[in-house]
């Protein structure tokens, strides 16, 4: 039987949230740990009862200590964290930090980074041993992202090569396109991004992303380009997967997120999916859903549908399971779930929200 369900390379940052407030004049935070690549593991562990682990690198300093203290307390696995030396300033490397506040009606979210030349950004491909964390006793699943392949020349490399070896043992490779303007600005922009994530995508077997990743990261084209993503209807986005799945043959499974953002605190809700055996699929559309923080929204849609996938349920199954938790998620505060299965349950089920006592 495998060691992880789950294995997820990526950065985990400490989220300073000013709750209701706003950042820029705030007294108190409250803190979350969180990462795009993080969050996946982490839902299908509280949630979904996986068992579940993480690749990353930390500064070994108090700052790098209540980071892996959280992501204890959210049950993943921290053996596989590579610690750096603090050298008292931060200059060498350091432990990335996001502050997040929520929106609220017509005033957006906003996120702030202050993440350069992070613990995570500076790893190479020879500090992991791939061939033991895949290899005997292994995982059956492998998940990585946009966000952390964006964070340096080589942090895409190690990205590269975990996922080559992950293929050669057998495990089945998920990769979150999850772009992130701010983080491809100094790189060469979004026809930078293009080009990694097409290299990166040849050895994916399944594919996320919301409903601008594919056209934006991805560079695929579709009719409907020049409009607003929001106004795409479903079939455009039937269009981009039949596009990507065309020219990327390895692919098995794409699942694209739909948000219509009303306003930050109002939201409509829902994805489509594509597998080889079921065709396209689409999901319950949740109308007027409520947000008390989307921050990772898209992370859990990919932990459930991942948890679908690895309980060999359908495609439908999947999606719906991705689209509820996301849904509930989202009612929460933080970059990652709060919520138990049963609830995921009983929302796919479409029970209402009366008290449950």
């Amino acid at each position: 039987m495998p060691n992880y369900d789950l294995v997820s390379l990526g950065e985990v940052m400490l989220r300073l949230d000013p709750g209701e407030g706003r950042i820029r004049n705030a007294r108190s935070f409250n803190i979350w740990e969180g990462g795009g690549e993080y969050n996946v593991a982490r839902g299908l562990t509280r949630c979904f009862g996986a068992k579940t682990a993480i690749v990353t690198a930390l500064v070994e300093n108090d700052i790098g200590l209540l980071v892996e203290d959280l992501i204890r307390q959210g049950g993943v696995d921290t053996q596989f964290i590579r610690w750096l030396p603090f050298d008292g300033i931060g200059e060498n490397s350091r432990n990335g930090l996001n502050f997040t506040e929520r929106g609220y009606g017509v005033r957006a979210a906003l996120g702030v980074s202050d993440r350069g030349h992070t613990a995570i950004s500076q790893i190479k491909e020879e500090e992991f041993d791939w061939a033991k964390i895949f290899g005997e006793g292994g995982c059956r699943w492998f998940h990585t992202g946009g966000i952390f392949s964006s964070l340096s020349e080589q942090s895409a490399k190690v990205a590269q090569g975990a996922m080559n070896v992950a293929k050669e043992h057998g495990v089945t490779v998920s990769f979150d396109l999850n772009y992130r303007p701010s983080l491809w600005k100094r790189r060469g922009g979004t026809e930078f991004a293009q080009k990694l994530n097409r290299e990166l995508v040849k050895s994916v077997d399944v594919l996320f992303g919301n409903e601008e990743d594919f056209v934006v990261a991805l560079g695929i084209e579709t009719q409907s380009n020049g409009s607003d993503f929001l106004e795409l209807d479903e079939r455009a986005y039937e269009q981009i997967i039949t596009r990507a799945v065309a020219e990327f043959p390895n692919l098995s499974k794409v699942a694209i997120t739909m948000r219509q953002a009303t306003t930050a605190s109002l939201n409509d809700w829902t994805a489509v999916g594509w597998s080889l055996e079921e065709g396209f699929v689409y999901g319950r559309k949740y109308q007027d859903l409520w947000i008390m923080d989307r921050v990772g929204g898209g992370d859990s849609f990919a932990s459930g549908f991942i948890f679908a996938a690895l309980d060999s349920l359908s495609l439908t199954q999947s999606v719906e399971y991705g689209l509820a938790h996301g849904a509930l998620a989202m009612t929460t505060p933080g970059d990652t779930s709060m919520v138990s299965k049963a609830e995921v349950d009983r929302l796919i089920e479409g029970k209402s929200a009366r008290v449950q006592r």
